[in-house]
């Protein structure tokens, strides 16, 4: 993990609706014997994106865990078939990651409501989450998510097709000769990376396979098309429901944010009833890459306990 010591992450292995899955800890209560009896400290669940994992967060969880005025604990699953948590055999549906979210939530905090996190696709997943079990969330942020434009009904055949195809073709596990070499791939899609973060981010991706290689800690079936669509307007009927203040944090330079309309974008924000933005300039989609400070500088100022806030709220000015 990071070379930082101060707030040293540690692994737990916990079993999710039949699978074995990782979650990395950070912060005071990562160590639960050494909390006092009967201590409940607020717990940060932060769910990576596609093709991630939760270790890529340490950058962004040492600053979080420096600013934040309060103890905190953070906690970041690997999704199924990421990083050290197990593959399904029967490949993957969207909405097992929903219910992946909430066996964790209930394994770590069975009564008290959390806060939670989730970039990318994890956002996705834990904004059903929050509209769905709206009493469990106490805060949400979401980090350069919630772009996935609607699909309409006219494009069913064809990617249905696509994916019968696709399951014809054996699928290959991408390789590479050392880290060094995952970590020069990792800069070409994020140059953005120092050379030193880059091989940090391949380290977490990346393991030995036992044959002198280096693959990648995702199940390749990931890369497969799925044949459902994306209707939005399920995802907004959900959304509706949420009761946790939400952040939403914007990188400056996100492509994923031009796949849909600015009326599009206010729409589903509209969704939230109690919301507010930030944009952090400069940065790219993988904001605990290109940005980590500031993305846990807005996260730290968020989460600060604030004065009693309106039933509904948008705050568009920082953004």
């Amino acid at each position: 993990m990071s070379e930082r010591a101060e707030h040293r992450s540690r692994s737990d292995f916990i079993n999710v609706r039949g699978l074995r899955y990782h979650v990395r800890r950070w912060g005071v209560a990562a160590d639960r014997a050494a909390a006092h009896a009967g201590d409940v400290l607020p717990q940060l669940f932060l769910c990576h994106g596609w093709l991630d994992v939760g270790g890529t967060f340490d950058p962004l969880v040492q600053a979080l865990l420096a600013a934040s005025p309060a103890p905190l604990e953070v906690l970041a699953p690997d999704w199924r078939g990421f990083g050290h948590t197990a593959w399904p055999q029967d490949g993957y549906w969207f909405y097992d990651y929903v219910a992946d979210i909430e066996a964790i939530v209930d394994h770590y905090s069975p009564d008290a409501p959390v806060l939670l996190a989730g970039h990318s696709m994890g956002g996705q997943a834990v904004s059903l989450y929050a509209g769905l079990r709206p009493r469990r969330v106490q805060q949400l942020v979401l980090l350069d998510s919630l772009f996935l434009p609607d699909m309409p009904p006219q494009r069913a055949p064809t990617r249905f097709r696509k994916w019968l195809d696709q399951l014809r073709e054996p699928l290959q596990q991408k390789t590479y000769d050392s880290f060094e070499q995952l970590a020069q791939r990792v800069r070409r899609s994020h140059p953005r990376l120092t050379p030193e973060r880059a091989l940090f981010v391949a380290q977490c991706w990346g393991r030995e396979d036992g044959h002198g290689r280096i693959s990648l800690c995702a199940d390749p079936k990931h890369r497969l098309s799925g044949p459902g669509l994306y209707r939005a307007a399920e995802s907004e009927a959900v959304w509706r429901e949420v009761l946790a203040p939400t952040l939403f944090i914007d990188s400056g330079e996100s492509e994923f944010a031009k796949s849909i309309s600015a009326e599009e974008l206010a729409r589903r924000r509209g969704c939230f009833r109690d919301h507010q933005q930030v944009c952090i300039a400069g940065a790219g989609h993988m904001l605990h890459f290109d940005a980590p400070e500031a993305t846990a500088a807005a996260i730290a100022a968020f989460l600060r306990p604030q004065p009693a806030r309106a039933q509904t709220r948008t705050d568009d000015s920082a953004g």
